[in-house]
């Protein structure tokens, strides 16, 4: 492979609530669930890239995330699988499917997210992307991301080979696909079958059908348990038989065949091989149980989502809020992160400068647990409640989220920032200095990342380790958390390296 595998389509939020039945609710005959736990993951376009990922590949998924808790979620999941999102906007809510179980089994799926929003345009890195790809995989959900003109495009115009997995409410494929891969009822939807004809004629028919239909080299019309049936050119329909037939959950197998098939391709084989390849990961992928064994759970919550008391501008719902608002005026977003363990004048003076570079300025807060991670088990010093407390206090501050990971990777995935300030001596991108690890991540929307040097002599290191030896450090003033921070000087005028 000579490039990333880039998967492309919807994102969904699901979610499998798992549980115990042991009697009917009173005022309906229908099974009350005791919920014993549950399980978010990537659903749709994620779940394949997240498959890819798990196969070592470099992955590169192209998506629409909403601003909303669902989007951010979606974000971390995402990122903590080792996936490169490039996020185009979406209008609306994220879509979420909700899986009731009990004892292994499905009792309820329960979907939200309502109408489909409308997925933004592609940028530049976006397109660059998919012309440098090693393969393409379409995952299409109906939701609209196939859809978008200027992403057909850039998918017509690639080199790369594309899997296409389509669906009945979604476009057709772009012309010249190396591979189409629907399911059995998708194929018959498509193309109705003809009144008595077999299982493999009413395949085989819907195969050359769509082939022909959309321009594609092959159609492989996947026939669950009993493997696939593959169709090129005119000739004689290729059935490829499942090495083994298992029951249990097919949740994401469409997914695994479609991501497995890519990777052949993306390695050189035969459309004939690729199949063959897809039919047995897709087989031992619901033999070993499904997405439940392939995806182990994440144990932690998602701690961006709490939000603070009422009013206080801290979590992803008034994160969302701020952006909403700023973005719909066409106003300048900009954020900032750190720990932020004591703050002082220091961190006060870069918040400020941070703010003058937009309309709003997002705060993204390290967890505690993060905070232990990149500093040692005595760190932090203050919880971080109580430091999203002070900077929300800050008049200069819009909103705060608190993100765990170590790295603030996956909320800039979802936030997409206009503006990145890093605090500090940083480099500036200029002449032979390195770029800041954050610069990659904003060149895939366009972004700027901006460097602010703060007040001299203000390191919260050296205030903690003051403070334990006794002593009072110069500059120290856990009171800078005011909504009032005019005291403070300014921050010299920042140097900007755009993200190119």
């Amino acid at each position: 492979m000579t490039g990333p595998v880039v998967v492309v389509g919807d994102t969904l939020l699901d979610r499998d609530v798992e549980g115990m039945v042991s009697r009917l609710c009173p005022d309906s005959p229908v099974p009350v669930l005791d919920e014993t736990g549950y399980v978010d993951r990537p659903g749709g376009a994620g779940l394949a890239a997240v498959f890819a990922a798990a196969q070592g590949a470099e992955v590169v998924l192209v998506t629409a995330l909403a601003d909303d808790a669902g989007g951010a979620r979606l974000s971390s999941l995402l990122t903590a699988a080792g996936v490169q999102v490039y996020a185009l906007p979406l209008t609306g809510a994220t879509p979420e499917k909700i899986r009731l179980r009990a004892g292994g089994r499905v009792l309820l799926r329960h979907d939200r997210g309502g109408v489909p929003g409308e997925p933004g345009e592609p940028t530049d890195a976006v397109r660059r992307v998919i012309a440098n790809a090693s393969a393409v995989v379409v995952s299409d959900y109906g939701r609209g991301v196939a859809r978008q003109p200027a992403l057909r495009a850039a998918l017509a115009a690639t080199r790369a080979p594309v899997v296409w997995d389509p669906h009945p409410r979604g476009p057709a494929a772009v012309p010249g696909v190396q591979l189409a891969t629907p399911n059995e009822s998708e194929a018959r939807e498509l193309i109705p079958a003809l009144p008595g004809a077999t299982r493999l004629a009413t395949a085989s028919r819907a195969a050359q059908g769509l082939r022909r239909r959309w321009r594609a080299r092959a159609v492989a019309v996947t026939l669950g348990g009993d493997g696939a049936l593959l169709c090129h050119t005119d000739s004689t329909p290729l059935v490829v038989p499942a090495p083994s037939t298992a029951e249990g959950d097919t949740c994401g197998a469409g997914d695994r065949f479609a991501v497995a098939a890519g990777l052949a391709l993306a390695r050189g084989a035969l459309v004939s091989e690729a199949v063959q390849e897809a039919v047995a990961e897709a087989s031992a992928y619901v033999a070993a149980g499904g997405v439940a064994a392939a995806l182990p759970p994440p144990a932690r919550r998602e701690p961006g989502a709490v939000s603070g008391p009422a009013g206080e501008r801290i979590g992803i719902a008034e994160v969302a809020a701020v952006l909403a608002e700023v973005r719909a005026a066409g106003g300048t977003v900009v954020a900032t992160g750190g720990c932020f363990d004591l703050l002082h004048a220091g961190h006060v003076a870069t918040l400020q400068a941070a703010r003058k570079l937009g309309d709003c300025l997002v705060v993204c807060l390290n967890s505690d647990s993060s905070v232990a991670g990149l500093k040692g088990p005595d760190r932090p010093v203050v919880p971080q409640g109580d430091r999203g407390r002070l900077l929300a206090a800050l008049s200069c501050v819009d909103a705060v989220m608190i993100f765990d990971e170590p790295t603030p990777h996956a909320a800039l995935s979802w936030l997409r920032p206009d503006i990145w300030v890093k605090g500090g001596d940083y480099a500036t991108g200029a002449g032979d200095a390195p770029a800041l690890p954050e610069a990659e991540i904003l060149r895939r929307w366009g972004g700027h990342t901006v460097v602010v040097p703060y007040l001299d002599g203000r390191s919260t290191t050296d205030m903690i380790a003051a403070a334990r030896a006794g002593g009072q450090p110069a500059g120290a003033c856990c009171a800078a958390a005011r909504s009032s921070e005019g005291d403070w000087a300014a921050a010299p005028v920042p140097a900007v390296e755009r993200a190119r």
